[in-house]
Parts: C-alpha cells; sequence; structure tokens
C-alpha cells in the first residue's frame, strides 16, 4: 500500500507501509508507537480480492456489519481481550475504517506452541498448561459475559510468558452480530455440512463451539499434532476421504488406519482422563465448557530413568517399553550402525539434552546444542566446547562463522570466538525475529533498513530494504529476502560477495496471513518455502528462484495433505534437486518442464528420518539432524 489518511477522533493519521506489523485475510496492523496499534479492514477492491467476487462481497457485508457493531461493542470484557478503544474513519467521520487497541509487544502467536523444535529450545510442557488454564478463565469470562469469541483459532490467541491474549475482536460475537467466518482445523464440525469434502459453516457459532477450538488447540499443544493430523490410509481405497473432510467423518488421529506422525509426542504420555475427554469431543461429539479440573490437575514431570517428559503417575515407556516407544529418543548417548536395505545409518551424535542449530561449515557438519545448563558447539570430528552457560531461551537463535558462534537476541547479535565476545553488532528485528544470518565467508544483518555484510574493513552496505519489515537467508554464493509493499511483495536476490540487491524478482502473488517462511540454497538457485492461512485454510509454497532472479518453477500444497509439501521442515537443496524427509522416508523432487515433480523415493530411510528433521547434503553422504540425534545415511 501507498501511505494513506485516516482520521481518529477527528485528527488526521497517515499510516505508511514502514508502520505494518502484520497482515491478515481481512485487515492489516500499524504501529502507532506508545503502545497502540491501529487495525485497518481491507475494502471491498483491495488487490488480495481481486480474483475472488465471492471475497469481495464479504468484505462489503463486513464493513457494513462494522459500521454498527464496532460503536455497540461491549464496554467491559476480560483483560486479556485487546478489544476496540477509538474507531478509525474516513474524513467525514461518518464511516468505520478500523480501530485503535493496545499493542501487546513481545508476544507470539500461540500456533507456535504447537512447533515441538519452538517448544524444545526453552518452553517447558508445564508452562503450556498455565497458558490454557490463563486462556480457559478469559472464555468463561466472556461467555459470562454473553460474548462467544466465534472464529476461534491459534492466531488470534498471542502469548506472552503465561499470559494469553485474545485479538480479533471484532469478530467475536455478541446480540444480533454474528461471526461469519471460520478457520477449517477449529470450527465445530457439528455446525457444518457433513455432507461437503471440506467443512463450511451453516449454523451460527456458539460457547460450545468455542470450547471445542479450545480443546483442539490444547491437544496440538500438548501433543504436537492436530486431531485430525496424520495421513488417513484406509485399506479399501474406497473409504479414502479429502483431509479437510476428516473432521466432518471425526477420523481422528486415534483411528487405527491413521498413519499417526512421527514428530508428535505419542498420545500415551497424557493422562487417561485427558484422553478420554479428547476422545468424547473429537470422536464422540460431547460439548460443553472444557472441564478445569484436567487442566489443573496435570502436572508434567521427566521419567529419571528413560528421560521423557509425561503426564501421567508413571512412566508410559518404562511401564511397558514396546508400548510407545517408537518416536521417542530420551536419554540416550549411543547409537548402533544400522542398516536397511540399501540405507546405512551411522551414527554421530546423540545428547540426552537438545539440539538448537546446525549447518554445513567448509563441507563439515557443525552443530550446537544444550545439556546440563550449557551451549556447547562441535563438529563430525569431535571438536567442540562450551560456548556460555545458561538457561534454554526460545528466543536465543545461533549461527555460525568460521570459529565464531554468534548469539542472536532481539536487537543484537553477539560473537564469541573460545568464550569470549569479540564482537556486537546492532539489528534490526520483526517482532521477535532477529535479522541475522551467516555462510562460510561472512555475516549478514538489517539495520536501519540497510542490507549489510561484515568484511576486513568494517560492514559493507549491500542495498536498501524495509526496516523491520524484510525477511532474508543466504547461502555460500547468493542470498534472498522478501518484504512486503502496497498491496504486494518485493523479492530480492543479491550476490554473497558483491554489494547491490537486484530487487525484480517477481514471485507468485499470495493472500491471508503470513505463518513461517524459510529457505534452501543449492550454489545457483534457492527453493523459497512460504506457509500463509488463507479462507481459513494453511497453504503452503515453494517457488524456485535463480541466483539471477529469474524463476523456475513454483509448488502449492495444504498442509497436512500427505505431499512432500505438506509440511515446511526437512528440505535440503542438492545441485539442480531437492531432498525432502517425509514420515515415510525422504523423496527427490526436480523440476521438469516448469514444474515440481517428485522424481524419487528412497523408502529405505523410512526409520532414519521423520518430517521434522533436518537434511544436509555432504560429498560422504546425508546427514539427519533430529532433537536429539545426528545420524549420516548412505545410499548405495
Amino acid at each position: 500500500m501507498r501511505s494513506v489518511d485516516v482520521y481518529i477522533n477527528g485528527k488526521k493519521i497517515r499510516l505508511t507501509p514502514k508502520q505494518t506489523i502484520a497482515k491478515g485475510g481481512e485487515a492489516e496492523i500499524f504501529d502507532l508507537g506508545a503502545g497502540k496499534a491501529l487495525k485497518l479492514f481491507k475494502q471491498p477492491q483491495h488487490p488480495d480480492y481481486q480474483a475472488s467476487p465471492q471475497e469481495q462481497q464479504a468484505a462489503r457485508d463486513r464493513l457494513l456489519d462494522h459500521q454498527q457493531k464496532l460503536r455497540q461493542f461491549p464496554p467491559t470484557l476480560p483483560q486479556r481481550v485487546i478489544q476496540p478503544e477509538a474507531l478509525v474513519t474516513d474524513k467525514s467521520g461518518q464511516t468505520v475504517l478500523g480501530y485503535t487497541m493496545p499493542l501487546v509487544q513481545g508476544a507470539e502467536v500461540l500456533l507456535r506452541y504447537s512447533d515441538r523444535a519452538f517448544r524444545q529450545s526453552g518452553i517447558p510442557h508445564q508452562t503450556v498448561v498455565q497458558i490454557f488454564q490463563d486462556l480457559h478463565t478469559t472464555v468463561s469470562q466472556l461467555h459470562q459475559a454473553g460474548v462467544a469469541i466465534g472464529d476461534f483459532n491459534d492466531l488470534n490467541v498471542l502469548v506472552r510468558g503465561t499470559e494469553a491474549y485474545l485479538v480479533d475482536a471484532d469478530s467475536f460475537q455478541f446480540g444480533t452480530f454474528l461471526c461469519k467466518v471460520f478457520t477449517l482445523r477449529f470450527v465445530d464440525p457439528l455446525l457444518c455440512d457433513p455432507q461437503q469434502p471440506k467443512p463450511l459453516l451453516k449454523q451460527p457459532h456458539s460457547p460450545n463451539s468455542d470450547w471445542y477450538a479450545f480443546a483442539v488447540m490444547l491437544m496440538q499443544c500438548l501433543l504436537f499434532v492436530n486431531p485430525y493430523g496424520g495421513v488417513y490410509k484406509p485399506k479399501n481405497p474406497a473409504l479414502k476421504i479429502p483431509q479437510d473432510a476428516r473432521s466432518l467423518h471425526r477420523i481422528t488421529v486415534f483411528h487405527p488406519e491413521v498413519q499417526y506422525p512421527k514428530p508428535a509426542l505419542p498420545y500415551q504420555v497424557l493422562p487417561d482422563a485427558l484422553l478420554h475427554q479428547f476422545h468424547q469431543i473429537f470422536e464422540q461429539d460431547y460439548r460443553g465448557e472444557f472441564p478445569r479440573r484436567l487442566l489443573d490437575s496435570l502436572q508434567w514431570t521427566q521419567c529419571r530413568t528413560c528421560g521423557i517428559a509425561h503426564a501421567r503417575n508413571a512412566c508410559p515407556t518404562c511401564i511397558s517399553p514396546a508400548g510407545i516407544a517408537a518416536g521417542i529418543v530420551a536419554k540416550v548417548t549411543t547409537l548402533p550402525i544400522a542398516i536397511r536395505g540399501t540405507v546405512t545409518a551411522t551414527p554421530i551424535f546423540a545428547t540426552g539434552g537438545v539440539i538448537l542449530y546446525a549447518a554445513l561449515q567448509a563441507g563439515r557438519l557443525n552443530w550446537l546444542y544444550h545439556d546440563c545448563g550449557a551451549f556447547k558447539r562441535r563438529d563430525e570430528r569431535g571438536d567442540g566446547a562450551s560456548v556460555l552457560t545458561g538457561n534454554l531461551d526460545p528466543y536465543l537463535r545461533f549461527r555460525f562463522h568460521g570459529q565464531g558462534t554468534a548469539i542472536v537476541r532481539q536487537g543484537q547479535a553477539i560473537t564469541l570466538e573460545a568464550g569470549q565476545v569479540v564482537d556486537r553488532l546492532a539489528i534490526d528485528c520483526i517482532g521477535t525475529l532477529p535479522l541475522f544470518e551467516t555462510n562460510d565467508s561472512a555475516r549478514y544483518w538489517i539495520h536501519n533498513g540497510q542490507l549489510l555484510r561484515d568484511s576486513e574493513l568494517g560492514a559493507v552496505y549491500m542495498g536498501d530494504v524495509l526496516s523491520n519489515q524484510t525477511r532474508f537467508w543466504v547461502g555460500s554464493h547468493f542470498g534472498f529476502g522478501f518484504y512486503p509493499v502496497g498491496h504486494g511483495t518485493i523479492a530480492f536476490v543479491f550476490d554473497a560477495k558483491q554489494p547491490g540487491i537486484n530487487d525484480h524478482v517477481t514471485l507468485p502473488l499470495w493472500t491471508g496471513q503470513l505463518i513461517e517462511a524459510g529457505c534452501s540454497f543449492s550454489s545457483d538457485r534457492c527453493w523459497f518455502f512460504l506457509a500463509t492461512q488463507e479462507q481459513g485454510k494453511t497453504i503452503h509454497r515453494c517457488t524456485v528462484v535463480r541466483s539471477d532472479g529469474s524463476i523456475v518453477a513454483t509448488a502449492q500444497a495444504e498442509a497436512g495433505e500427505g505431499s512432500w509439501l505438506s509440511t515446511l521442515q526437512g528440505k535440503c537443496a542438492a545441485g539442480h534437486f531437492l531432498l525432502a524427509a517425509t514420515d515415510e522416508g525422504i523423496v527427490r523432487v526436480e523440476v521438469q518442464q516448469g514444474q515440481l515433480v517428485k522424481t524419487k523415493e528412497f523408502p529405505d530411510t523410512e526409520p532414519f528420518v521423520d518430517a521434522s528433521c533436518q537434511l544436509f547434503a555432504a560429498p560422504d553422504g546425508l546427514y539427519v539432524v533430529g532433537h536429539r540425534t545426528i545420524q549420516r545415511l548412505t545410499i548405495v
């Protein structure tokens, strides 16, 4: 968007792209400073709606609804609700365009708490219980005030510490104002037409549907899997249904013909009473307020014998090792060499702690892990040392540069060598995401809207980007990045060693709310991955970009539908093809006639990988980095 003028209590406010802090399917959020934010609704003519007359009409209806709804918004709601404060209007003061609200600083969307990698970097299971206790209180209070949340999902809950804040309050349902939007993963199937290939809301939301969504989010955050996650593989092909339709037929992860995801925690780590509640809700259509006692009695512990975390009276693995041991790596310090068919898996490393970061540097794998209160760096030769001591922190990021280890947190990157601080850099951030990357030869960062690279003579200016809005990655030969501008996106590539950026990269358009992004590089191309929430569902995209900025191929898939693109993790560029880890083994993806095509499967790799692991291609084999183990695979 260009700069736009709006009015608050008759005072003109100019909104600029630099103030944008978030973009969703219905609105854009701007930072007004002084702890305040402004939500501006998208107009029917917004470019995101150009290809959809249905969405254009929905925007008209929504704006018409808001003219009265926001003026009649309940004045007193629970303290964790980020509710409208001042109305934002046009110059006449008659047409409501949005509203102002408090800005929740230093918060993460609840979605991130269902990401196992994020959680294992420093968020205990018991903290998640406290978050849901806090959220439970707010939901109960809203219902007592005669308000239903409606489109209750893990992107409109912001978490700071153990506090859960509800945003997007303008979509709440109260009085005669109904909430007409929904998110596929969280909509109550009892309100939908069971004959459709995906959930479509046919009845109004209610407090019961709020508690249904609450249970979905709770299960996701406890087990790292949606109630309808995994892959449904019926023995009778005639029973196969679309992934989106599984909730309509109550085919949950508990179904015997559903392949349970490897990265998820086995559900047997939960107490029987809580598992029974999930069964009742998702398979037997039980509704009502989620029992608070199940949260208050939920106590996680770590088994002293095997090391797994569980919430039962006794460790389920130690009682029945054959029962749920699959997928759990506990206090393991050694692994045997394993052979399956054409694949040999050689153990490289194992820890009772957690591996936080890994990278190939000068052709050698390096990794950083946390164990026994210390952050330690090692490489495949066994060389390494403690970097620093301290507790896990989910907001710390790590990068390697030669013998230096960069410790990056919001606003600052500190490089240590031999336990000593050798450098400090001020850097920009997007929320809690610091904008800093490295490769074998240099460090790269963004500060005050400038992309910079270090050299022996100091920082080298590479080019201008949008401050606190630009995401970027760097490979050994070139880098790639993007930032929102106007109603679209500017993407760019840059040489890893020479100043200058090429911002004429034409990415396929996307709409909705950005959830996740990542990149994997070979010498002359990068594979750019993007996850967005659009029209209530999560869409994954892959775009292959050459170092000159030209687009090679694109692909798109829905999250969780079982293809190589149904997750964004586990991808590794190698030459002109991509290796992707899935729960069923590694697959190879190549460009054929402008399309991304799965060209080969390696089923013998299945025991050694899952969709959440990291892959690194090296001359001596393929490294598989899990949460606690590293193995090298060779395929003959």
